[in-house]
């Protein structure tokens, strides 16, 4: 690989936007500057975490930013995100503050670069950003594709948060399974998802945790608020309501849907969330189902409070192979009962303990919402408050902590900075 320094100038990092044009808390790296002088400067001499993504920051709030908000109390956070590519004539590096210490770092580059030459001007990229930032006190990775760039950074930790098993999913990048073994070579702790993802992965590296999707258990008990006032796209649904909340695309079983639809034309079905890799076009279309797009995070609550049972209709392919849905525990604690597919990281524990009705196909998800509609348990609800009482996002996000000191103290302890320390076998966390 060629010199980045000599491949692209200092100023390839420009990002040309005007004051007008520039929201006030965006910030644009220009020529000429030897610092970032932007949105959250202040924090300089906090220790700085780094992470790749290859979800936008913007896009679904869901594991990656409920852990790096947490880890943002204590480090600048920078997510380098995946390259945009437009009309610019040279490589250019957008940096946005979106909260409080986290920034998100977005490539633009110029259409119809080579893969090799993609790489090599996201490295220059990112080698200008440290320049100003400073050296990371923790690599940390959900996207395995950014070692192609990434690689030669050194932090006293590199994390691997594995929380899909992207190689499965539609579109994947020839490359990934390549760039996995290299960052299960490079990293010094590798966290998954869900157990499925665990038992995969723990025989690829000495240091693996399980670290199950959690939740805001706060948040989403919202929902049960007497005083909650119905979303106006769904405060005309008649009841009874089933309802959907996430990204809509291959995992989804959309003929499992149109059935159930039709079994069941009294029962109206809420589906909320974005359209992605599947065309819009091939979702089924009833008086029964409605499509009500992507919403916030803060407003699910009001959404999710007004159904009556909570629908995850996926697919059993090799896209749901190993997920963990975050929506589980999330509708819990709402309050709302689920029937779900039988997905590995659902039916253990949750359908297992009696939490989550599990459906194979469409008969089967009418009879488990009529035994809902037929009245809970009292101990239904006290089964789910002893589970979710055992799990938040900050008790993960601390346990993780303690991990990544352990790796750092070792390697002290053990005189080194560099090299992965020898570690003992990993464990789940749940």
């Amino acid at each position: 690989m060629p010199n980045t320094a000599q491949s692209l100038p200092r100023s390839s990092a420009l990002l040309n936007r005007s004051k007008e044009a520039r929201s006030p808390s965006a910030l644009a790296i220009r020529p000429g500057l030897s610092k970032i002088d932007g949105p959250g400067s202040q924090d300089g001499l906090r220790p700085l975490l780094l992470c790749f993504s290859h979800l936008r920051w913007n896009f679904v709030f869901q594991r990656p930013q409920h852990l790096l908000t947490r880890a943002a109390r204590s480090h600048r956070v920078a997510v380098f995100e995946e390259p945009v590519f437009g009309d610019v004539e040279i490589p250019c590096l957008e940096v946005t503050e979106v909260a409080a210490s986290i920034s998100v770092l977005v490539p633009h580059l110029p259409e119809g670069m080579s893969e090799r030459s993609v790489a090599i001007a996201q490295r220059a990229l990112l080698d200008e950003y440290l320049a100003d930032a400073g050296q990371p006190e923790a690599l940390w990775y959900y996207s395995p594709l950014a070692m192609a760039f990434s690689a030669h950074v050194s932090a006293p930790v590199r994390v691997y948060d594995c929380m899909d098993e992207l190689s499965g999913f539609k579109n994947a990048a020839a490359t990934l399974p390549l760039m996995e073994r290299r960052l299960l070579g490079r990293a010094d702790l590798v966290f998954t998802g869900g157990m499925s993802l665990y038992e995969a992965k723990r025989h690829r590296h000495p240091n693996v945790h399980a670290f199950p999707s959690s939740v805001d258990r706060h948040h989403f008990a919202q929902a049960r608020d007497p005083a909650r006032v119905d979303p106006v796209d769904q405060a005309g649904i008649p009841h009874p309501r089933l309802g959907f909340f996430g990204v809509i695309d291959e995992r989804m079983d959309i003929d499992l849907v149109a059935a159930a639809a039709d079994l069941r034309p009294e029962w109206h079905f809420v589906m909320l969330g974005p359209v992605v890799k599947i065309d819009e076009a091939s979702l089924p279309r009833r008086p029964n189902l409605h499509w009500l797009g992507a919403k916030h995070y803060d407003e699910l609550p009001d959404y999710i409070g007004g159904w009556d049972v909570g629908f995850m209709p996926f697919a059993l392919n090799e896209a749901t192979r190993f997920i963990s849905p975050t929506k589980t525990p999330e509708f819990l604690a709402a309050g709302v009962p689920v029937v779900s597919t039988p997905i590995h990281d659902v039916v253990s524990p949750y359908g297992e303990h009696g939490l989550v009705a599990i459906a194979a196909g469409a008969d089967d998800l009418v009879a488990a919402v009529d035994a809902y509609m037929s009245g809970l348990p009292a101990e239904w609800r006290e089964r789910v408050e002893r589970h979710l009482a055992t799990m938040s996002w900050d008790r993960t996000w601390r346990d993780m902590q303690r991990l990544m000191a352990g790796v750092v103290s070792g390697r002290v302890a053990a005189g080194r900075s560099t090299v992965r320390p020898a570690v003992s076998a990993g464990s789940a966390h749940v």
